[in-house]
Formats: structure tokens, sequence, C-alpha cells
């Protein structure tokens, strides 16, 4: 390990004193070079940081809309519950009133799920977006 590291530092070494060596409008130009992919990387890290938020915040919109839908398919059923009753006459009928809540419950765990994956999705996104900084960093030093 120790040897390989050392082989790659000579290589590096030698690619210094290759641009030390270098003509000063080599340089220059390899200087505009790494500038204008520097400048590229940043631009697409920059694209990527609006579509990442984009679709965070269209995921919170999402997960809002389900949730005042299933609060309205809540409502509904239970007025369709007070319905059948009325219909029946027969107050001891509880299957609709445990079907409408086991419903209820399932959704309210699919959104508490929906909820833990949105932040994950946003911790990768925040983790990448940290671990290129940390490259660009690395590559720059």
């Amino acid at each position: 390990e120790v040897q390989r590291l050392n082989q790659q530092l000579e290589e590096k070494n030698g690619e210094i004193q290759q641009m030390i060596n270098q003509p000063p409008y080599e340089k220059e130009r390899e200087i505009l070079r790494l500038q204008k992919s520097l400048a590229e990387r940043e631009k697409a890290q920059a694209t990527s940081d609006v579509l990442c938020r984009s679709l965070t915040d269209e995921t919170h919109q999402l997960q809002r809309k389900l949730a005042s839908t299933a609060e309205m398919c809540q409502h509904l059923a239970r007025c369709l519950e007070e319905k059948q009753r009325k219909e029946k006459g027969n107050s001891d009928d509880q299957i609709p009133t445990k079907r409408s809540n086991e419903v209820f419950l399932l959704l309210l765990h699919f959104f508490k799920l929906l909820d833990n994956e949105t932040s994950l999705q946003t911790l990768i996104c925040n983790l990448q977006d940290e671990n290129r900084m940390l490259k660009q960093k690395v590559a720059h030093v």
C-alpha cells in the first residue's frame, strides 16, 4: 500500500514538474481549461441543487394533497356510515366504523412512511452535495 502511494506521489510530482517546465502560454491554457471545467461542474451542481429542491417541494406538496384527500375520504366514510345506519335503523352495526378506522390507520401509516422516505431522500441529496464539495476541495488542494 505504501509503495503504491509512493508511486502515485511520484507520478503526481512528475506531472507537477511537467507543468512547471511548460511554457507560460501552456500553463495559462491549462489554467483556463481547468477553470472552464470547474465552471461547468459548478453549473451542473447548481442545476442539480435546484432540481433537488424542486422535487423536495413537490413531494411536500403532494404529501399535503394526499393528507387532505385522506381526511376527505375519512369524512366521506363517516357520512356513508351514518347514512347506512339511518337507512337500516341498526345502531349495533359497527362493521363500517371498524373498516373506516382501519383504512384511516393504514393511510396514517402510509403518510409516516412517505415522510420518512422524503427525509431520507433529502438527507441523501445533502450528503451527495457535501461529497461533491469535498471532492472539489480535495482536487483544488
